[in-house]
């Protein structure tokens, strides 16, 4: 019996990552071949923390680029790769660190505590004061002095929830995801109305007339326990459609309802999906494309993120 090229390619995979010494991290988003053959599959506070643990050689970061940079930020002498380097992110193009930058120039006086999303280039990191996560930012806010003003960068959604929790006052810089904004309380409400008995749970991304529709606003992390716990069998599921897979992978017995957008059943992220077993194969065979940043950078860059892992504790 012929073998099945998809098992000639994992098998591909695993040989090389073993030749290599690598480590496969995969974010909650990927297509569901990826993360059935990553190591760690989580969100991006999760695999940041795996990625300061590795004691890989090499890191094969299936995800966009903005966390193979993470990765890199966090260990400037091992080889980060990322299968697609066009696996970009709009709410890292919405925040360029020369607008930044800028910004902060122009506004001097304001003396601003920068809190970034980790979101973001590290080019805007190496400017910010901390870094966030969706599933630890209340918790870094609260932490932030009271004697400055912040200024939340890049995500105005996940800002202005963050407000929401904390009652603290930020200025918001006016970033969003493109695909949780696509999600609107009116596609949302339709689906409720299919299954009234569901519960629903949403990305802090998405806007606020979402978020007041769900039973739960949280991280992906966040929410596989919700999903664990919830007495519901019908759960509709607000973010972008990978995490249906991993969700569905660890509670088998929910039914699990993708959240519509006013145009499609279900939200991919073409960043997110321009990684494939192909490019991860590829990417650990040529051991290319690389995540390179300029020391300055990324020694600045790294000081906001060690000190978000620091106060997530």
């Amino acid at each position: 019996m012929a073998i099945s090229p998809v098992l000639d390619l994992k098998e591909d995979i695993l040989r090389l990552k073993k030749e290599r010494n690598a480590v496969i991290l995969a974010h909650n988003y990927q297509i569901g071949a990826i993360q059935d053959i990553a190591d760690y599959v989580g969100d991006s506070l999760g695999l940041a923390y795996r990625a300061q643990e590795t004691d890989a050689d090499v890191i094969a970061f299936c995800g966009v680029h903005f966390m193979a940079e993470t990765a890199k930020i966090l260990n400037p002498n091992k080889t980060v790769v990322l299968p697609d380097k066009d696996a970009g992110c709009s709410l890292e193009q919405a925040c360029p660190a020369d607008k930044l930058e800028a910004y902060l120039a122009e506004h001097k006086d304001r003396n601003y505590y920068v809190i970034a999303y980790i979101n973001c280039s590290a080019g805007v990191k190496a400017l910010c004061d901390v870094i966030c996560t969706s599933g630890n930012a209340p918790k870094i806010v609260n932490q932030a002095p009271k004697d400055r003003p912040i200024l939340f960068v890049p995500d105005a959604n996940l800002g202005q929830w963050v407000i929401e929790q904390t009652g603290r006052k930020m200025d918001l810089w006016q970033g969003s995801c493109y695909v949780h904004v696509e999600f609107t309380r009116e596609s949302i409400q339709k689906i409720k109305d299919e299954y009234p008995d569901a519960k629903v749970i949403a990305h802090p991304e998405c806007t606020k007339a979402v978020r007041l529709l769900a039973d739960e606003v949280c991280s992906t992390e966040k929410m596989v326990h919700f999903c664990r716990e919830s007495t519901s069998e019908n759960i509709i599921v607000v973010t972008e459609s990978g995490m249906l897979h991993r969700i569905q992978k660890e509670v088998p017995e929910k039914n699990l309802i993708p959240g519509p957008t006013d145009h499609c059943a279900c939200a991919d992220c073409r960043y997110m999906k321009m990684n494939t077993l192909e490019k991860l194969r590829a990417c650990l065979e040529n051991l290319s494309p690389q995540v390179e940043l300029p020391e300055e950078v990324r020694a600045k860059a790294e000081i906001s993120l060690l000190r978000m892992l620091e106060q997530s504790k």
